[in-house]
Parts: structure tokens; C-alpha cells; sequence
């Protein structure tokens, strides 16, 4: 019963720890709002910087994992790039041995008058009376916030004399003296690093037990060395974890935490124990205090970055040999790349960096609907995935190129530079919406592949018909935009017309089909979606069409020619609307229909002949 009633209270220890730990580290959040996430991907633009915040900021929150995982999810958002993250999460292997300094103040005691005072126990309970009021009575969220730090420290404190308290009985037990010398073997001491630091998610709380174990007396350093470095790798499994679902670069994050800590095991074991070999150091079987483990633990971390903060380049190489990335996501982070800060000094070249940037944008987006068109016809969970990627990239254009704009606009410029910002900064707007319309395709798509509906013959035909001149208009659009061409831009305006009387066409179509019984009302809604849809993109390339006409034309010509337009519909107008009409017209004879339908059919055949032969060829095999 004793030693069930040992390790309850252990467990006890454990959870109020962790709970304590958790709490204070939250309430600090709080406390600085989002200024440590802003300080964490905006002053990391040197390694030593990286370093010395990942430091700070893990001291603070009290989390190394806590650290690296927020790096994780901004470098995986593209706010951040690798080897910035590289910098911070060796600054976080170092703060996060604050902890166990912190946790030394637990073992301080006294016995009578001032020592009393500055017992563990007294300055718990007065930082615990403290928190309370604040987070009681205090109607400001910043005190509740402290209140949470200061109760959060009380019962970390807590915490570790329960733990202490656990395991004093321990010093008498030869079984468990026999227990720790196995772990003073290097390979059972790192495993039990490892398993212990995995199943608590975190390396402070490790510390923290070995600290407590500590109390016994039956630490030496051949002990706690190599449960020291077994800790750190263990500490990787929460931020490996936090990596699962996030991009190749997000996942070389995760993985730069765990090599900094394995090469640090490899690299102190092979050195320590091959010079223990010929030496054999007389400080093997030295009896640890908490204090001596927290300076045990500060030196093995601090050293491992010492002997890897050179290679911080290397470092960046080999995870990218790990993660490798395809020829396409090379072209991706390509456009990213031309957005350097030594060209925002001269107007001209930045707007010119900002104008490719922005046709890698342009491009993507136009490639996603074309996506999206394709898994409206053919459904496939991979293909729908792949649209929700791009889509992701294409959102992160936003801000990187808008970031890059208003930054040149902080430099002298001349009014046609101005005005080119200007333009810029719509037509990203409107790329990222023809983006999101893609994905509003896509979502169709899934949603009527999830419920089984399927469009009639006639649905089909009108739908080809329309994609057809959507096809079209994205390519004027995009070329316009990509090509500087003002012959394209021309262009745009007939066929945005004609798309917008073809939806208009196409929905009394669909509402008489629905009327007379010849389609069901659960396929109307998904009809009627896609032509909003087809609309919303005909608007969205209007808009930046007009944008490039701008550019070239002033004002006042454009006003006469929009009113030109409008009242006239000019000759070059007229010209393409008929050349569009002609190319896009809707016939509805008998032939039409069976055309679509015999199309229809071979594309299913040609689909059943592929997948019949893959099986055959697996047969083979």
C-alpha cells in the first residue's frame, strides 16, 4: 500500500506541475498579447537574433515545444522562412533549461525565523494569496492575467515539493538505488530520456522529476548525463506531432528540432565516453543536487548550439535533402525570392519584381480553376486536394506581395510608378478571388460527388459550353495582365458580357427543366451555384482588365470609352461579342445533345478501359 501511496502522490506532483507550468505559461501569453509571435518572424532576420529570442521567448513561455511549434505553424503559413526558424528553435533547446534553475527555488528551506520567511512553502503561499485576489477581484484582463502567472508559479512550486516529497522514502530503498545504477548504462539512460520526455510532451517536466529524484541522493552524473540528452530528443515528439498536415517546409521545421537534439546526443556520448575510456573521470559517480542538474542540463544545450550555430547553412541544406522538394514548388518559392529587400531602394525594379511575382500568382490561379473544371467532370479526393494546396499558396500572395508594394511606396516615385502600385495592389484582389472561385467549383464538386447527383445531358452540354468561354476569358485575362498585351485586355470586356448573358440563358434553361420534372431539385441547386460562380469570376477579370486599360489610357478616355461602351457598344466591341457568340452560342438540336451524350459515354468507356488494365497489370505482377 505504501508504494501504491508513493506513486499517487508522485503522479500528484506530476500533474500539478504540468498543470502549474501550463498556466503560468498561458497567462504570460496573455499578458503580451500577440507581441511574442510579432517579435518571433519579424527580428529574426539574423541567426544570433533567432537565437537570442528563441531564448528569451522560451523563458518566458516556459515551453521549448511551445516555441518550436509556433515557429512551425509560421513557417508553414509562409510568414517565416526555414533558416530563420533554425535560429529560433536553438534558442529555444537553450530556454528551456530556464525551467529547471527556476524549479531550484523549490528546494530552498528553512528552519526557523528569516530562513522560514524564504522558505519554498511561505513564498508559494504568498505569490498563490496574490494570484487569487488579482484573478478574483481585479476587473482588468491584464491583472487576471498576472494573477494566473503568479497562481500558476504557486502550484508549479507545489508541484515539485509533492514530487520531493514522493520520492524522499526512496533514499533508504536498495531496489531502487540498484534501478537507477541500470540507468547509469549511456544507452538505458537515453532511452530513458527519450520514453519519459515522449509521454509527459515535455523536457521541463523531466527535469523537473529528475530534480526531484535528485532529493534521494541516488543521482550521479553517470546517471543523469545520459538521461539529460535522452531528454532533449524526446522533447521533439510534440513539435514532430504538430507537424503532421502542414507543408514540406513546416515538416523541415519540425525535423530541425529533433536533429539539433540527436546531434547533440550522438556528438556528447561518442566524445564523453570515448575520452572517459582513456581518462576515466573520477566525477562519474558524484552525487547530483537539483542545482548541479540544472547546470548540467544548461551546459549540454548551450554547447550543442555553440558546435551547430556555424552550420546554420548546412543545417537549411540537409533538411531540404530530407524534404525534397518537387520541380513545381521550386518554381513556387521562386516568385517568393524575387520579392528582395536590396531592390526596394530603386522603385522601378521592385515594381518590375512585383509585377513577375504577380504573374506566378496570375498563373496559379488561372491553372486552379482549369483544376477545378477538371474535377467537375471527373471527381477524384486527390485532385480536390490538390486544389485546396494551390489555393493556400495563392492566398499567401496577398501578403507577401501587398507587405513588398507598400513597402516601395515608402521610396520617391514618379506618378506612373505610383500609378502601377496602384494597380498592382487591385488586381491582387481580384487574383485571389478568381482563386477562391476555383475552390467554390471545387467545393461543388465535392459536395455533389458526396451525394451522388449527377447533371442530365443537357446539364453537361450547357456546363461544357460554359467552361469553354470561362476557359477563354482567363487566358485573355491572365495574358492581358502576365503580357502587358492592351490587344487582350480589349478583348475581355465582350466575352465578361457574353458569360453573363449565357448564365442568365442558362438559368431559365434549368428553372424550365426543373419546372417540367426534367431535373430533380437537389441538382438545381448545384447548377444554380456554379453560374453564380461563373459570374462572380467574369467580374472579377473585368476588373482587371480595366486596370490594365488604365494604365495605359488616361482617364478621361477610358470615361469615353466605358461610355462609348455602355450607349454605343462600339465597332472593335461588337466585332468580338459576335466572333464570342459564334464560338459560344448554344444549339439545343437533337444532334447536339446526342454529340454530348456519345462524348459522355466514351469518356466512361476510356475510364473502365484504364482501370481494367491496371488490374490486369497488377495481376501480372
Amino acid at each position: 500500500m505504501q508504494g501504491i501511496s508513493m506513486v499517487l502522490s508522485l503522479l500528484t506532483g506530476v500533474a500539478l506541475f504540468l498543470f502549474g507550468m501550463s498556466m503560468m505559461g498561458d497567462g504570460l501569453k496573455k499578458v503580451a498579447g500577440n507581441k511574442l509571435e510579432l517579435i518571433l518572424y519579424r527580428l529574426t532576420n539574423t541567426p544570433l537574433k533567432g537565437v537570442l529570442l528563441g531564448a528569451a521567448v522560451t523563458a518566458v513561455i516556459q515551453s521549448s515545444s511551445a516555441t518550436s511549434v509556433m515557429v512551425v505553424g509560421f513557417v508553414n503559413s509562409g510568414m517565416m522562412k526555414v533558416a530563420q526558424a533554425i535560429g529560433i528553435i536553438m534558442g529555444a533547446n537553450i530556454g528551456t533549461s530556464i525551467t529547471g534553475w527556476i524549479l531550484c527555488l523549490s528546494y530552498i528551506d528553512g528552519s526557523s525565523g528569516v530562513a522560514q520567511l524564504l522558505s519554498t512553502a511561505t513564498i508559494s503561499a504568498l505569490i498563490a494569496i496574490i494570484g487569487i485576489c488579482l484573478r478574483t477581484f481585479s476587473k482588468k484582463n491584464i491583472y487576471r492575467s498576472i494573477g494566473d502567472i503568479m497562481m500558476g508559479f504557486a502550484v508549479l512550486m507545489i508541484g515539485m515539493q509533492t514530487m520531493s516529497g514522493a520520492v524522499a522514502p526512496l533514499r533508504e530503498n536498495p531496489h531502487f538505488v540498484s534501478l537507477l545504477t541500470m540507468f547509469s548504462n549511456p544507452f538505458m539512460g537515453i532511452l530513458v530520456g527519450i520514453a519519459f520526455t515522449a509521454i509527459l510532451q515535455s523536457a521541463s517536466a523531466s527535469v523537473g522529476i529528475l530534480q526531484a529524484l535528485s532529493m534521494t541522493g541516488s543521482i550521479t552524473f553517470a546517471t543523469a548525463f545520459p538521461i539529460t540528452m535522452g531528454i532533449g530528443v524526446g522533447a521533439a515528439c510534440p513539435v514532430l506531432l504538430s507537424s503532421i498536415g502542414t507543408n514540406k517546409n513546416g515538416k523541415r521545421t519540425a525535423i530541425i528540432y529533433l536533429l539539433i537534439d540527436l546531434f547533440g546526443m550522438v556528438l556528447w556520448s561518442v566524445v564523453f565516453y570515448a575520452v572517459n575510456a582513456v581518462v576515466h573521470f573520477e566525477f562519474l559517480d558524484m552525487t547530483m543536487s537539483p542545482v548541479a542538474i540544472a547546470m548540467l542540463n544548461s551546459i549540454f544545450r548551450i554547447a550543442t548550439v555553440l558546435i551547430l550555430f556555424p552550420f546554420i547553412n548546412l543545417i537549411e541544406k540537409f533538411v531540404f535533402f530530407l524534404v525534397k522538394e518537387t520541380w513545381s514548388e521550386q518554381a513556387e518559392q521562386a516568385d517568393f525570392d524575387l520579392l528582395e529587400e536590396r531592390f526596394l531602394v530603386n522603385p522601378r525594379l521592385a515594381i518590375n519584381q512585383s509585377h513577375l511575382a504577380l504573374n506566378g500568382m496570375a498563373k496559379k490561379a488561372r491553372k486552379n480553376i482549369m483544376r477545378s473544371f477538371k474535377v467537375l467532370s471527373d471527381y477524384g479526393d486527390d485532385r480536390y486536394k490538390k486544389i485546396e494546396e494551390k489555393e493556400d499558396l495563392i492566398d499567401k500572395y496577398v501578403g507577401k506581395v501587398s507587405k513588398y508594394l507598400m513597402r516601395v511606396t515608402e521610396h520617391e516615385m514618379t506618378a506612373r510608378q505610383t500609378k502601377q502600385v496602384a494597380k498592382f495592389l487591385n488586381t491582387i484582389t481580384d487574383f485571389e478571388r478568381l482563386g477562391d472561385d476555383g475552390m467554390d467549383i471545387a467545393d461543388v464538386a465535392k459536395e455533389m460527388n458526396e451525394q451522388g447527383v449527377t447533371f442530365s445531358d443537357s446539364g453537361k452540354y450547357e456546363m461544357n459550353v460554359l467552361k469553354s468561354a470561362g476557359k477563354e476569358l482567363l487566358n485573355l485575362t491572365v495574358g492581358g495582365f502576365t503580357e502587358d498585351s492592351i490587344e487582350k485586355a480589349f478583348r475581355v470586356q465582350p466575352l465578361v458580357e457574353l458569360v453573363g448573358n449565357l448564365c442568365d440563358d442558362l438559368r431559365s434553361r434549368h428553372i424550365t427543366r426543373l419546372r417540367t420534372g426534367k431535373c430533380k431539385l437537389e441538382y438545381g441547386f448545384a447548377f444554380n451555384n456554379l453560374l453564380s460562380i461563373f459570374e462572380n469570376m467574369a467580374s472579377h477579370c473585368s476588373n482587371v482588365s480595366t486596370a490594365i486599360l488604365e494604365m495605359e489610357y488616361s482617364s478621361s478616355y477610358m470615361k469615353e470609352y466605358n461610355r462609348s461602351v455602355r450607349e454605343n457598344r462600339n465597332e472593335d466591341y461588337n466585332r468580338f461579342y459576335t466572333e464570342y457568340e459564334t464560338r459560344f452560342t448554344l444549339q439545343f438540336e437533337e444532334r447536339d445533345l446526342k454529340a454530348a451524350k456519345k462524348k459522355n459515354d466514351e469518356e466512361l468507356e476510356a475510364k473502365a478501359s484504364k482501370t481494367d488494365k491496371k488490374k490486369e497489370r497488377k495481376e501480372k505482377r
